[in-house]
């Protein structure tokens, strides 16, 4: 790491989770040689604590701060927070917030640290694929105050995807569709499911086992309903909407991710089973209609890939299953719950530019969001 950091003003980080994406960001962050960090890490806030050591004594990395924020009596109060972190930036102060939870009420306050100047750095999807109108906030407060916004993990964990999205359009690129295998769960379940042989392993056979290896949520319905691809569509798209680049770009405007075109996998009739175990239960029921989907693809000398469109230039962001030749690379260039992603653009044509790997996991994650604290 460069030494030029060691000179620059020291960012002051305050990080909001500390679940295991949160835990291993901040294990990550002090892990940097003191001597040449850029950070200090002055607050840490669980959903109940928060321990705020202040930018004279911020945590150290031999800190036992597990320890002492189990231990603090101050409580998580994100109004608190505001009001000490915007007295950091009338300091003079560079200040960046790390969002490491998933919820709706912290991507709330987006565009209100954004005003106050200070910087958000967050995996957290609610935000850039929620409703319309907090997106906009969020753009506004950013233009208006220069405080920036970073969200490099809401897509493909520590791949990078939205920066090399930000550079094609910032360079004038033009960006015709991207498309991917988004999810590391549906990616799992359709490399073991599908490879392009008329038989396998039975698709509830399959989900079990992704279940069992910790690679769905704890009711896979939650994967299977495509929500979490839809998500990451909404991102990119709205990314190349709001690019000065996009003045004519056609694709629909999201109200949220629920307007993305998703199929989703979930047999009508297993619709709202309330538990995981009797979800996985009952999905053998359906076993017959998913191999059939099979036999037809390898007929045609393809597999089955769950998979996620932006079509720039034919007006369309959707999600669904949907079938490619078995020599294609999301054939052939996955393994366990990769992601893969291409973009298929102007510079980049008739040879799309093509990024994969591991698209899901605390440490890739959390390298994602330090990656993007070091952009600042």
């Amino acid at each position: 790491m460069s030494t030029a950091f060691a000179h620059q003003q020291k960012i002051l980080v305050a990080v909001v989770g500390v679940g295991l994406v949160g835990s291993e960001f901040i294990t990550q962050l002090l892990s940097i040689p003191a001597k040449v960090s850029p950070f200090k890490l002055v607050c840490v806030t669980s959903s109940s604590r928060t321990l705020l050591a202040g930018k004279e004594n911020p945590i150290t990395p031999n800190a036992p701060w597990k320890s002492l924020l189990a231990e603090s009596k101050a409580p998580a109060d994100l109004r608190q927070l505001t009001a000490q972190l915007t007295q950091l930036v009338a300091q003079k102060e560079r200040v960046a917030l790390v969002d490491n939870t998933s919820s709706e009420e912290v991507a709330a306050l987006y565009p209100t640290w954004l005003k106050e100047g200070i910087n958000v750095v967050t995996p957290n999807k609610k935000a850039f694929s929620g409703e319309a109108e907090l997106f906009a906030k969020i753009l506004s407060a950013s233009q208006q105050s220069g405080a920036k916004f970073l969200n490099e993990a809401t897509v493909g964990a520590g791949l990078p995807v939205v920066a090399p999205l930000k550079e094609l359009l910032a360079t004038g690129d033009k960006i015709i569709k991207i498309e991917g295998v988004f999810s590391g769960t549906m990616s799992y379940i359709f490399n073991e499911f599908s490879t392009g042989k008329p038989d396998g392993p039975a698709f509830s056979s399959v989900v079990a086992i992704a279940r069992e290896k910790g690679y769905t949520e704890p009711h896979p319905a939650d994967d299977l309903n495509g929500f979490d691809v839809a998500r990451k569509l909404t991102i990119l798209s709205r990314l190349i909407s709001s690019a000065p680049s996009a003045a004519t770009s056609t694709l629909p405007s999201l109200q949220s991710f629920a307007s993305v075109q998703t199929a989703s996998l979930i047999p009508a009739a297993l619709e709202g089973i309330a538990t995981g175990d009797e979800f996985i239960k009952r999905l053998p029921e359906f076993d017959e209609e998913f191999a059939k989907l099979r036999v037809e693809a390898s007929k045609e000398n393809k597999v089955l890939r769950f998979v996620g469109v932006v079509d720039v230039a034919g007006g369309q962001v959707r999600a669904g299953l949907e079938k490619y030749p078995i020599d294609h690379p999301f054939a052939t260039s996955l393994g366990g719950s990769d992601n893969i992603i291409m973009f298929h653009t102007k510079r980049y044509s008739p040879r799309p530019l093509i990024i994969q790997g591991a698209g899901a996991g605390a440490a890739v994650t959390a390298m994602g969001v330090l990656g993007d604290l070091l952009k600042l």
